[in-house]
């Protein structure tokens, strides 16, 4: 338990270190990746055992504003893009593909895991990753029916059921485990962060397998990708914690603003043909890298989001 605890208070340099290796060592992200649907079962264990049942659930009060949330982001924003991509006449590029398709995705596996990293509550990030992956598929194919050549979308609806089925099992395990012990001290949470951090260090190799031979083959490509990924997944955070912050939202900024720019993507790798996630494999790679660096470089700014929503608000 001593371990997991000081994994827990070096979390940030964890994730740096699973994003080193990943690039450093690609034999090592090929022997991790296929194992990555249960390194995702055990962090959303790990995360809902460390929230507990009543947390997670929240007050059937946060049940419009999560539902709200999560078509705005997996419905409304994709089809914008994929309209606009329509209009400039890129809609079959490999940008726009994976533009699109991160909109379209559900909550990343580790929001809540990220959200603590940040300073913030993870309990509301776990409400959207369950609820954004319950809806995924009645939102998602919509978009991906308007999308050119991505194959069969009954391929979509069984990978969503898998990993619905995950998320449903992991958290119901957890919370049935919660439920026969005792409220959890500080170190015994302390060790649930660091073994949070630990799992997903390991999980992130997996998904850079495309980033060596990048970096050995195309590195101008390369640094397209990685320029593109930072925007795609920075961009949304400062510009959805902007605006909260200005309303005055603070209940659920930390959870709303990451998982505007953190997306599971990588459930396509394993719904649509391979010939279409090829084209995807180096930008979900370049992904990872601002994802795991955000509980290195945004916790300042969170606390300046949640400073600027703490502000009283004039009565008009």
């Amino acid at each position: 338990m001593a371990l997991l605890r000081l994994c827990a208070r070096h979390a940030r340099w964890l994730l740096v270190a699973g994003l080193v290796l990943g690039i450093a060592l690609p034999d090592l992200t090929r022997a991790v990746r296929p194992w990555l649907p249960e390194l995702v079962a055990l962090m959303l264990f790990v995360a809902a055992l460390r929230i507990g049942p009543k947390a997670a659930l929240g007050a059937l009060a946060t049940l419009p504003r999560t539902l709200a949330v999560v078509l705005v982001f997996q419905l409304a924003a994709p089809l914008a893009v994929l309209g606009l991509c329509i209009a400039l006449g890129v809609a079959d590029s490999p940008v726009a593909l994976a533009l699109v398709l991160l909109c379209a995705a559900a909550p990343l596996a580790g929001s809540p895991n990220l959200a603590l990293l940040v300073g913030g509550d993870p309990a509301p990030a776990l409400r959207l990753l369950i609820l954004g992956t319950a809806l995924l598929p009645l939102t998602a194919l919509p978009v991906l029916a308007l999308m050119p050549d991505l194959g069969d979308p009954a391929l979509l609806r069984a990978a969503v059921l898998r990993l619905l089925a995950t998320i449903a099992g992991a958290t119901a395990l957890a919370f049935g485990l919660r439920a026969l012990l005792p409220e959890p001290t500080l170190r015994q949470v302390q060790a649930l962060d660091g073994a949070s951090a630990l799992v997903m260090t390991v999980l992130v190799l997996g998904l850079m397998s495309a980033m060596a031979p990048a970096l050995r083959d195309d590195p101008l490509a390369l640094l397209a990708w990685l320029a593109l990924a930072f925007a795609a997944n920075l961009g949304p955070q400062l510009l959805v914690g902007d605006l909260l912050a200005r309303r005055g939202a603070r209940d659920g900024l930390h959870a709303t603003a990451l998982i505007a720019g953190n997306r599971n993507i990588a459930l396509f790798l394993v719904a649509l043909p391979p010939e279409v996630t090829a084209k995807l494999l180096l930008f979900i790679g370049c992904y990872q890298i601002p994802m795991y660096l955000t509980p290195l470089l945004l916790p300042r700014l969170y606390r300046r989001f949640d400073a600027r929503a703490s502000i009283p608000r004039p009565v008009r």
